[in-house]
């Protein structure tokens, strides 16, 4: 009997660990202009749970597979159902490892999409877009207005 490998920051975890990694479709703000890129990320198991439900979502699709089939050592491996111009998210690896942690609690989210399968019924919508760059400005204006004696001893 052969045991797989694990990886040196994550011990409890071996290449032949569930995950399901999905493609998305996100939007990046420059210069006033909003353009849409496809990113492949992982989708920890009770989120997955969820978008099968029909919640709507950026995911095109979801393919279940093992973790030696996408991180190869420190190499990231894409997925044959992918397209060429997906690019992978921020932090792939380190998500990637804690997603397959997920499934390591949760046999029926590994029951939902079958090792080795791609599922694509999500309820796909780009209504709200999911903006990668969006940084958030906060003003005087958004402090809130406490009552005077709030602060008072009385």
């Amino acid at each position: 009997m052969t045991t797989a490998a694990s990886y040196p920051n994550a011990p409890d975890i071996t290449t032949d660990d569930y995950i399901v990694i999905g493609l998305a479709t996100c939007f990046i703000k420059e210069d006033g202009e909003v353009h849409q890129v496809e990113v492949i990320e992982p989708i920890p198991s009770a989120a997955l749970e969820a978008l099968v439900k029909g919640i709507p979502t950026s995911y095109r699709l979801a393919c279940a597979t093992t973790l030696g089939t996408v991180l190869s050592g420190e190499t990231l491996q894409k997925p044959a159902d992918f397209p060429e111009t997906a690019q992978f998210s921020d932090e792939f690896m380190q998500r990637t490892i804690a997603a397959a942690r997920t499934y390591k609690r949760s046999e029926t989210a590994k029951s939902l999409i079958p090792l080795g399968t791609t599922y694509k019924d999500f309820k796909y919508s780009t209504e709200r877009k999911r903006v990668l760059n969006a940084a958030r400005v906060v003003s005087k204006e958004d402090n809130i207005k406490q009552h005077p004696h709030t602060h008072k001893v009385l």
